[in-house]
Formats: C-alpha cells, structure tokens, sequence
C-alpha cells in the first residue's frame, strides 16, 4: 500500500503547530529563566542581609565592651566609691561644691561612708564652718566620714580635718595651725566689733581642736594649742600631729 502524501494545508497545519510548540516552550525558558534570576536577587539579599546582621553584631560587641570598661571605669572612681578630694581653698565656692555634691550621696546612698581628702593652704573661716557643721549633721544621720590630709591641711585646712570620724595624714602630709588674720575698715567701734568677732571665732577653732585632740592625749588643751600658735606658724609632721592627738593615724 503506498503512503499518501500530505497536502500543502496539512503540511501548513503541522508547522503551525510546532511552532506554537516551540513557541511554549521558549516562554516556559524565559519564565525559568526569570525564575532563575530572582532567585539570584533573593541570594545575594540574603547574603547582604547576613553580612549586616554580622555587622550590627559586631557593632553591638563593641558597644557592649565600650560600657563595660566604661562601668568598669565608673565603679573605681571617686564618685561612685564616695570620695571627695577638697584641693582647694576654703571659700564659698569650694564648700558649696563640697557640700552639694556630699548632700547627693547622703540622698542617693542613706548612712554611705564617705571620705574627704584634703589638699587645701586653707582661706575663710565662715564657710570653713559651714562645711564643718554639714559634716558633723551628716554624722548625726548615721553616716561615717573620714577625712584625710594629703600633701597640706593649712590653717582652716587643719579645722576640716578635725570634723571627720576617723582624721589621718599621709606619712609625708603636713598641718599648719596660726592665727587667722583680719582686715578692718571702719570707726573705731567697728574695728572692735570685728576684733571680738574673730576672737570668738579663734576660741571655737582651738576648743575644736582641743575636744578631738584630748581623748588621745590630755596636754594638748585651748592654753597650750594658743599658746603654741600665737604670733606664729606652727607646721607639724604627720607623726607630730599624731603625738597631739591633733589625727588618729597616719596612713
């Protein structure tokens, strides 16, 4: 039997179809293709999206390190461990420093212990007393304060020293203790006025002295500490002014 030839219409008929055969399949390769791209975009976001998280992890170490040593840093420092270096003259400004900042440990921490260190040539005796008179308040409140003399505790220097717990020297500290000087302008009335007034003021800084110095050692008394002092400068070693009973230890 012989096989029949195909006609032109059925021969136009079969490219047709493989045509659109072809055609499928070319846009089935151009979807997977699309695919194939996407799915590139979508790794290389992931891998920059991974790369960032490792940054900000990093970041965030350094961060954290950052505030460890800077806690770390906080927790020795004079101000957390309730330190005060007074290391300058005894004016309004320096007790008002003085006293603010023990005023906000005395709220922050209730009854804290607190030492002052002291550095100072001295200066005014009015709010060398107000400092004092904080001092011996926060005392009453159940905190302890030591103070210690570094270097010099000069003439009102010395009075603070007084006004601690415990009072102690450096080995190589020193103390001056004199009589505080005075100006007067005025009539003669108010020259006397004044006179009196820093005469009240020298009997209470002695009897000070004097109240602390005789429980260790029972010489050194208002007569003597005035008459060592009078119309001079009296400077004493650490282990001097231990002898007098004028500090409790040098450390």
């Amino acid at each position: 039997m012989s096989e029949r030839l195909l006609t032109q219409q059925e021969i136009d008929a079969a490219v047709e179809k493989t045509r659109a055969e072809a055609e499928v399949y070319v846009q089935e390769a151009h979807k997977h293709a699309a695919e194939a791209r996407h799915f590139d975009v979508m790794n290389e976001h992931v891998a920059a999206l991974v790369q960032h998280t490792k940054l900000e992890a990093r970041m965030q170490a350094i961060s954290l390190a950052k505030m460890e040593r800077e806690e770390s840093f906080a927790r020795v420092s004079n101000l957390y461990n309730h330190v005060y270096h007074f290391d300058d003259e005894v004016n309004d400004a320096s007790v008002s420093r003085c006293i603010n900042t023990l005023q906000a440990w005395s709220r922050q921490d209730p009854k804290c212990e607190i030492e002052i260190v002291i550095n100072s040539p001295g200066g005014d005796i009015m709010p060398g007393f107000a400092l004092i008179d904080f001092i011996l308040n926060l005392r009453s409140k159940g905190h302890k304060i030591n103070t210690l003399a570094l270097g010099v505790a000069a003439s009102m220097g010395a009075v603070i020293l007084q006004a601690g717990d415990v009072r102690a020297m450096g080995p190589n500290a020193m103390i001056l203790l004199h009589e505080g000087s005075m100006g007067a302008i005025g009539s003669y009335a108010e020259v006397t006025d004044r006179v009196k007034l820093v005469e009240k003021l020298h009997g209470r800084i002695w009897e000070l002295f004097a109240s602390r110095a005789q429980p260790l050692n029972s010489h050194t008394t208002v007569a003597v500490l005035k008459k060592l002092a009078q119309r001079t400068d009296v400077w004493l070693t650490s282990n001097e002014a231990l002898k007098m009973g004028l500090v409790d230890i040098v450390q």
